[in-house]
C-alpha cells in the first residue's frame, strides 16, 4: 500500500460536497501494474473486490483482509464491467466473446445474452442487475474496434444500445436505441430512475460526452434529458449512493453531483478513471479502477440497491 499520493485528495465546488468526506481521509493506491482497469464489483461474504484489466484479459482479485492482488480468472475473454447479482453471483461482460455471463457458485459459466433478434452483440460494456434479477447492461463498439481490448470484427446490429434481459425467460430487449455509445449505468435508490452515460465524443466530434436519465416504467424507459456533462474527458462508470448522489469516473478523478444534477466536488485522481463501487465492510469506501491502479478512498456515503 503506498502514502498520500501527489495530486489526489478531495476538492469542494458546493458545501453539500463537505458531508460526503471526513476531512482527513485520503486516497489511497492499493495497487499498480494493469493497463485498463474497468468492472470493480465488491463481494461482501468474502471481503474482496474484482475488477477487470482488459487489454491484460485478466480479472483480478483484491483481498481486503490482507491487501493481495491476485488473478482470479485469466484469460477472461477481455471482461469489461462486472457486478453482483441478489444471490451472491458474478454477472459480467465480456468483450471477445461478445457476451453478458454468470459465474455459478460452482465456478461454472452461464451465458446470460449474446445476441439480440438473432444478431450477435456488438461488446457489452457494463451492467446492472435490479432487485428483480433483471440485468441491464451497455453495448457500445470498443471491443470490437480495435484487437486491443477485444477481437475486431463487424457490427451485426445496427447502432450501439442499452438492453435488459430477464434470466429466466432469456428475452433481450433493447430499452435505449438513441445513444452514440452507452457505457456506464445505474438505478437511482429506488430503482424508478436509470443513468446511463454516452461516451459518443470518442468517435464524433463534439459528440455526447454526458450521463442522460430515463424513468423506469415497467419493462421500459422513458426518457427525462441530460442530467450532467462532463467538463473532464469523458464520464465512464459511476455508482449512486443512498441519498441519490451520482459518483461518476472523469478524465481528472470522480465527480459527484448532487440529485439536482449540481457539480459539487470532486475526487482528484491522477490517472483517468474508468469506474468505481462502493465497498468494505461498512460500504463507505469507494474502489475505483482507473488507467493502471486501484485507488481506494473513504467517503461518508453507502450505495444505493445495486452493487
Amino acid at each position: 500500500m503506498f502514502g498520500d499520493i501527489e495530486g489526489a485528495g478531495f476538492e469542494v465546488l458546493d458545501e453539500r460536497f463537505e458531508r460526503s468526506f471526513v476531512g482527513h481521509a485520503t486516497v489511497e493506491r492499493l495497487w499498480t501494474g494493469g493497463r485498463w482497469l474497468e468492472g470493480p464489483a465488491w463481494f461482501a461474504a468474502g471481503r474482496y473486490l474484482l475488477f477487470s484489466d482488459i487489454p491484460n484479459d485478466r480479472i483480478m482479485r483484491y483481498d481486503d483482509t490482507n491487501g493481495v492482488v491476485s488473478i482470479f480468472r485469466a484469460p477472461s475473454d477481455n471482461a469489461n464491467g462486472n457486478t453482483v447479482d441478489p444471490q451472491g453471483r458474478l454477472v459480467t461482460c465480456e468483450h471477445r466473446t461478445r457476451r453478458v455471463t454468470r459465474t455459478e457458485h460452482d465456478g461454472s459459466i452461464t451465458v446470460i445474452a449474446d445476441r439480440f433478434e438473432g444478431k450477435r452483440l456488438n461488446s457489452p460494456n457494463d451492467v446492472v442487475v435490479r432487485s428483480d434479477g433483471t440485468i441491464w447492461f451497455s453495448d457500445p463498439s470498443y471491443g470490437i474496434a480495435t484487437d486491443y481490448e477485444g477481437d475486431r470484427a463487424e457490427q451485426e446490429i445496427e447502432g450501439c444500445h442499452v438492453y435488459r434481459t430477464d434470466p429466466a425467460t432469456g428475452e433481450v430487449v433493447c430499452v435505449v436505441a438513441t445513444m452514440a455509445k452507452p457505457n456506464g449505468l445505474a438505478f437511482s435508490p429506488d430503482e424508478t430512475m436509470l443513468y446511463v452515460s454516452d461516451t459518443g465524443a470518442t468517435h464524433e466530434k463534439d459528440g455526447p460526452r454526458h450521463i442522460r436519465k430515463f424513468a423506469v416504467e415497467g419493462s421500459s424507459l422513458r426518457e427525462l434529458g441530460v442530467f450532467a456533462t462532463c467538463t473532464a474527458g469523458l464520464f465512464d462508470g459511476f455508482r449512486v449512493d443512498t441519498a441519490g448522489r451520482v459518483w461518476a469516473a472523469a478524465g481528472d478523478g470522480i465527480h459527484c453531483f448532487d440529485p439536482d444534477g449540481t457539480l459539487i466536488g470532486k475526487i482528484r485522481i491522477p490517472e483517468t478513471v474508468a469506474n468505481l463501487t462502493f465497498g468494505g465492510p461498512k460500504r463507505n469506501r469507494l474502489f475505483i479502477t482507473a488507467r493502471q491502479s486501484l485507488y481506494a478512498v473513504f467517503v461518508v456515503a453507502n450505495p444505493a440497491a445495486q452493487p
